[in-house]
């Protein structure tokens, strides 16, 4: 299966509690489905079970893999997962879960088509956002303003974890990556941008989960920081010239209209 119609990359650390439901649960679901598929779990240098779990897994399922990375950040796990798969489409998933997994029908044709990354949005029209915390919300809101202002334009919601890239789109964008933190969906769609490529929001249904690895003040005044890093990179002209993958048409943005 030297390339499956779908990788999903899962990235972890320290999950032993929540990566063998949710490895469960996403395998089900992508066995009942039409095409080919696999699944690319990257542990993060996790010190817990992790590591050990996913591998015991992959022995009872083979469409799933683990690969093991030093620890360097979610940013750092992701792009080594994205370069790593080899899908025709690749989708980046939280290893909590906290979107349907059956909610992965709407990145992918024939539900959706013409586009190069579809976003998961909390925010789009028809995307529903459950037991999150108003304090949470206003600080991921008041973030996203300032994404909207520095960075990325008219992307409502950058830092969902659900996201879906065409193959080229990702081995083009992960391969210019160099945030290795929790900014580096803001990277990845600030370079998307700059090669012309085509996004679109997809509304999905949100659950909040206390337990999550992200901690808002501390993570956000770093995010912060890398956001001005990756623009003065720019600038810099550190990521090169950026031109589209041959492969793939330039395109303009649209949403989603389906929920």
């Amino acid at each position: 299966m030297d390339t499956p119609f779908l990788s999903v990359v899962i990235p972890a650390y320290n999950e032993e509690r929540r990566i063998l439901p949710t490895l469960r649960r996403v395998a089900e679901y992508l066995g009942a489905q039409p095409y080919t598929w696999t699944v690319v779990v990257v542990d993060d240098g996790s010190a817990d079970k992790t590591a050990a779990l996913v591998k015991d897994f992959s022995g009872e399922q083979p469409n799933v893999s683990l690969l093991p990375v030093p620890h360097g950040g979610k940013g750092s796990a992701v792009r080594a997962g994205m370069l790593h798969a080899t899908g025709a489409y690749r989708f980046l998933c939280d290893a909590d879960l906290s979107m349907p997994i059956e909610q992965l029908e709407r990145f992918l044709p024939p539900r959706l088509t013409e586009f190069d990354i579809a976003v998961g949005s909390r925010e789009a029209p028809g995307a529903h956002r459950f037991n999150e915390p108003y304090i949470r919300h206003l600080q991921g809101r008041l973030f996203n303003l300032f994404i909207r202002l520095i960075a990325v334009p008219g992307i409502n919601d950058t830092q969902c974890g659900f996201k879906c890239f065409r193959g080229e789109a990702a081995e083009a964008l992960f391969s210019l990556q160099r945030t290795s933190g929790w900014s580096f969906d803001v990277e990845v769609l600030f370079l998307a941008r700059k090669l012309g490529l085509r996004l679109l929001e997809v509304p999905i249904d949100w659950h909040h989960d206390a337990d999550s690895r992200s901690r808002r003040l501390r993570d956000g005044l770093s995010m912060g920081v890398e956001t001005l890093r990756l623009r003065w990179n720019a600038q810099r002209g550190r990521y090169g010239t950026l031109k589209p993958p041959s492969a793939m048409p330039a395109g303009h943005e649209k949403r989603s209209k389906e929920g």
